[in-house]
């Protein structure tokens, strides 16, 4: 089983390395208060997979693509802040997260240029659909889609837990939007980007979907 406890008290290490190979080593200020800021956001009530979970996992899905990634210390601090502002009935979840890198990570020493680079592929998981050689974004996608290549245990759990968040949503609308959802994600030449993805998740991915849309229509 893992160890779930311990998994979390990771974060805090790896939020502190992350930041300090985006600014190079240099150790002031002082990152931690804003690991904290974060994994309150990440922590948030409304939340039932947009968690600390999620976070954990795509920070280890971009450990296996950082090869991929042409800035990987950009792409890891894009996963801290892609769901940091987070409501399930709010539309502007992504531009709000990435107004906040924006204005958290100039304060934190990470220059103009990579700060932008994190603002940017914040905004690109609104579509998940990186311009042909954006590595950094291939990289990011792939690692917040991955959920979708889970066994069936764990995509079931995905999939409740997102009917959880939506819980303010009627039954009968909630099928008819996330299945609208799931075919526009079949319809997709390829989900993944990246090697890795496209010869280990993608296959799954897909049975995934057209399983979970099968059960919609019952």
């Amino acid at each position: 089983m893992p160890d779930h406890r311990a998994a979390h008290a990771d974060l805090r290490t790896r939020w502190h390395h992350t930041v300090l190979a985006a600014r190079d080593g240099i150790p002031e200020p002082d990152p931690m208060p804003y690991a904290e800021n974060l994994l309150a956001r990440w922590a948030e009530p409304q939340r039932r997979y947009h968690t600390t979970d999620h976070l954990i996992a795509v920070l280890d899905h971009i450990d296996t693509l950082a090869a991929h990634a042409e800035d990987p210390a950009a792409v890891r601090l894009a996963a801290w802040f892609h769901d940091a502002v987070y409501r399930p009935d709010r539309s502007e979840n992504e531009e709000r997260s990435a107004a906040l890198a924006e204005l958290a990570l100039p304060e934190l020493g990470i220059d103009d240029a990579r700060t932008a680079e994190v603002a940017r592929l914040v905004r690109l998981t609104v579509t998940h659909a990186p311009e042909p050689g954006d590595t950094n974004g291939e990289a990011l996608c792939d690692a917040d889609l991955a959920i979708l290549a889970a066994g069936p245990e764990a995509y079931a759990a995905y999939a409740a837990s997102v009917r959880e968040e939506y819980g303010f949503v009627p039954d009968e609308a909630f099928r008819e939007g996330r299945a609208a959802v799931l075919r526009q994600l079949l319809d997709l030449p390829r989900l993944f980007r990246t090697p890795h993805g496209q010869a280990e998740w993608e296959a799954r991915a897909r049975q995934n979907l057209a399983t979970e849309l099968d059960l919609l229509r019952v």
